[in-house]
């Protein structure tokens, strides 16, 4: 029966799209294990070692299908106009292990959460509270772009640069967005998610300039410094905006439900991050459609990819104007949390 390779490929998408929805699920679930002041880094290190596959996978599938890795079981290779030899199956066929390896592990280490269940009418909550939809805007700014920027930063190289041969660096900047997310979540934790995320965006605000500028000037070691810079600050502001989304809560939830008793504002303050976390966490991942098919409507249009980067630029700019007045200005919902001076309760947080 014949299977046309489109299909394949949208099955094998759906497919991608379940796993991204356990990723969220564990990112949901990782607030109950620990205490407020921990948080912010176990996030990152959490989706920072997972973001590492988008490096992993851009810098492995170019070596493997140039050789027969799993020998008469990976199948024939395809020849080349020049004779060379390509096992394409391979792309697909390297993870195999891994899935295996890991679906074990899930099934005899992995348990659920009891505390931690909750009816889908019982989250839905979160569509009516606009903070959800804020840190949608602010977490697609961040992780959006990194996974953006991950899956586009080949072809805008290839494209403005075709003498430098782009395999030999793209998966650098996914290398360093990942590490950057991992190992900066501390810095939330230690001086608060919102003022973090602020200068973030500012930061890639000058960087986003900084590739438009060495573009028109046809620099390629400008153009790949300030994208290096880019993809760092991704990392960061991933952290940083899921280490808002709990103390964000903290706040809100005793401000809109002040019926709720104690230990039930703690199991909805809970329940409500961790289904913002996974919720804003699907949404950014479709800045893995919008920066390429972007690039592509700018060029198509203008024959560069320079008017898609202004957009992103201008976006970055609302960014920092939401996370300034909505929370890190002086009467801000975190400013006084961040800062210290938040009165006592103000930020109760579960597991702690």
């Amino acid at each position: 029966m014949f299977c046309p390779l489109p299909l394949i490929f949208l099955v094998l998408a759906l497919l991608c799209g379940f796993g991204g929805g356990n990723f969220a699920s564990s990112m949901a679930n990782i607030g109950y294990f620990f205490p407020k002041a921990e948080k912010g880094n176990a996030l990152a290190l959490n989706a920072g070692l997972g973001n590492l596959g988008v490096s992993v996978m851009q810098f492995l599938v170019p070596i493997v299908i140039t050789a027969g890795v799993f020998g008469a079981l990976g199948g024939q290779p395809v020849t080349m106009s020049d004779g060379g030899q390509l096992w394409m199956q391979n792309a697909g066929f390297v993870w195999v292990p891994f899935i295996v390896a890991a679906t074990v592990a899930a099934w005899l280490g992995m348990n659920d959460i009891a505390d931690a269940r909750a009816s889908f009418a019982d989250q839905a909550v979160i569509f009516s509270r606009k903070q959800n939809w804020l840190m949608c805007i602010l977490y697609t700014g961040t992780f959006g772009s990194f996974i953006g920027y991950s899956a586009g930063f080949p072809l805008l190289t290839r494209l403005a640069f075709p003498d430098v041969n782009a395999l030999n660096y793209v998966f650098l900047g996914p290398l360093v967005g990942a590490l950057s997310r991992a190992g900066t979540g501390w810095v939330s934790d230690r001086f608060g998610g919102g003022r973090v995320t602020f200068w973030t965006f500012a930061l890639m605000i000058v960087a986003t300039f900084g590739v438009i500028t060495f573009l028109g000037l046809g620099s390629f070691i400008g153009f790949f410094a300030c994208f290096m810079a880019l993809f760092f600050l991704t990392g960061v502001g991933n952290a940083s905006t899921f280490q808002m989304i709990p103390v964000i809560m903290g706040r809100e939830v005793p401000r809109l439900m002040p019926h709720l008793g104690v230990e039930e504002r703690k199991r909805q303050i809970a329940m409500e991050s961790g289904a913002i976390v996974a919720f804003t966490s699907a949404i950014a991942a479709y800045g893995a459609f919008f920066i390429p098919k972007a690039y592509g409507t700018s060029i198509a249009m203008t024959g560069s990819a320079v008017g898609a980067l202004w957009a992103f630029l201008i976006f970055y700019v609302i960014c920092v104007v939401i996370t300034w007045a909505v929370y890190t200005r002086p009467g801000g919902l975190l400013h006084d949390i961040e800062h210290g001076r938040a009165p006592q309760g103000a930020a109760a947080q579960p597991a702690q």
